[in-house]
């Protein structure tokens, strides 16, 4: 196969590409913004199996007629949920070829969500260094804001975590 390769793929064989997922030390500028998709909508079962695998049973986000009394009129889709959902959507860019995630800080909700809205995320590098006990490997600082159809934040989390400092080595070694 000649001719250049679509960008987010690498050559594999003759006449053979494979998707990048993750990026690698190098690929992390500090104040890159990366705006994720697909968004996601957030449906009933996502936040029913969500506070069932937490073991999370307040009425507020499984009881619909105990919802229907709060100020919210309805059921609250749960933090842990929303956390997840919006964390997922940043792995294929930022952290596909994570190591080991180090730390998850300075979490805050700063709106509801509810089933059915679409949650949308970005996140933005605030900071990255070379391990100084393992030299193939960075630590990349990453803040991420997740925000609904109607662009309101909704919340916002920084995370930590190691990926490798050759990452075509890593996708070789793994098949990726």
């Amino acid at each position: 196969m000649t001719g250049t390769l679509p960008q987010g793929y690498r050559r594999t064989a003759a006449n053979r590409i494979r998707e990048n997922v993750g990026w690698g030390y190098d690929d992390f500028i500090t104040g890159r913004i990366i705006e994720h998709r697909p968004a996601r909508t957030v449906t009933e079962t996502d936040n029913l199996l969500g506070t069932a695998l937490a073991g999370n049973t307040a009425p507020i986000h499984t009881d619909a007629h105990y919802a229907a009394t709060t100020r919210w009129g309805q059921i609250l889709v749960c933090g842990g949920v929303t956390l997840n959902l919006v964390a997922g959507m940043t792995v294929r860019s930022t952290s596909g070829l994570t190591l080991a995630n180090l730390t998850l800080d300075d979490v805050r909700f700063t709106h509801p969500v509810f089933v059915g809205d679409t949650l949308y995320a970005e996140t933005e590098i605030v900071g990255r260094r070379r391990s100084e006990s393992r030299p193939d490997q960075g630590l990349v600082t990453c803040r991420t804001r997740g925000h609904n159809q109607d662009h309101t934040l909704v919340v916002t989390f920084t995370r930590t975590f190691l990926v490798p400092t050759d990452p075509d080595a890593v996708r070789d070694a793994t098949g990726y």
